[in-house]
């Protein structure tokens, strides 16, 4: 690939590289931080997860097992909260605060939020673009055609615009998480410095994916333009 052989490719890259793996680092050590410490009230992340979207209201919303590590996601088409084994079975403060965040989620669903509904309407095209973007980018070098380098520009372009719409999704839901964390009581307001700390440090990932895509865009087309 001609990335391999291209120092520019490398320029572009090695920043977000390098601040994703910090990010990931930091994520796994803040949750093991934290996984160690108790809440006071005694529930596990389901149970909290339950109860905030309980007082909230919205009891349509199913809570489920499921494998993985921090393999917590809520799914807007079939309404079901999952969360991996290490949030779902726990009572510590970092599964709390997981549980809570992917909650924060079902009630933005519940409530049309609207960057919700943008991000999730972005999916296929996103999955599409980051998929085959490379690839319709490629194959107009290696032919020389200038329409399917912007044809490849373009399809990649909606997969960062998908990473930069699940910025204020995902900051919405830890905001929401952190306010009913403490109002239903699920975490005393000394805790919830502490539940919190694991959703700012997992902000910092889907910051670094943007920043990612966002340069590897820019190489993209500072490529397009030297062929």
């Amino acid at each position: 690939m001609f990335y391999a052989i291209d120092p520019m490719y490398w320029l572009f890259a090695l920043p977000g590289l390098i601040l994703s793996f910090f990010a990931s680092m930091y994520v796994k050590s803040t949750f093991a931080k934290y996984s160690q410490v108790r809440s006071q009230s005694g529930m596990t992340g389901a149970q909290a997860a339950y109860e905030m979207l309980r007082r909230s209201g919205v009891t349509d919303v199913a809570i489920e097992p499921v494998q993985g590590f921090l393999s917590d996601h809520y799914d807007p088409t079939s309404r079901t909260l999952r969360l991996s084994p290490d949030v779902y079975n726990s009572s510590s403060l970092a599964a709390i605060g997981v549980a809570c965040h992917e909650a924060g989620h079902a009630l933005q669903h519940a409530s049309n939020y609207a960057w919700l509904g943008l991000r999730s309407s972005l999916v296929p095209v996103a999955s599409f673009g980051s998929n085959f973007g490379y690839i319709i980018f490629i194959v107009g070098l290696f032919i020389q055609s200038t329409m399917l380098l912007k044809i490849g520009i373009l399809v990649f372009a909606a997969a960062v615009l998908f990473t930069i719409v699940t910025l204020p999704v995902e900051w919405n839901a830890s905001a929401r998480a952190k306010v009913a964390m403490v109002e239903t009581g699920i975490v005393n307001h000394a805790e919830s410095n502490d539940a919190g700390a694991v959703l700012n440090a997992a902000f910092l990932t889907y910051v670094a994916a943007a920043i990612s895509a966002i340069m590897t865009l820019l190489y993209l087309i500072m490529r397009s333009r030297r062929r």
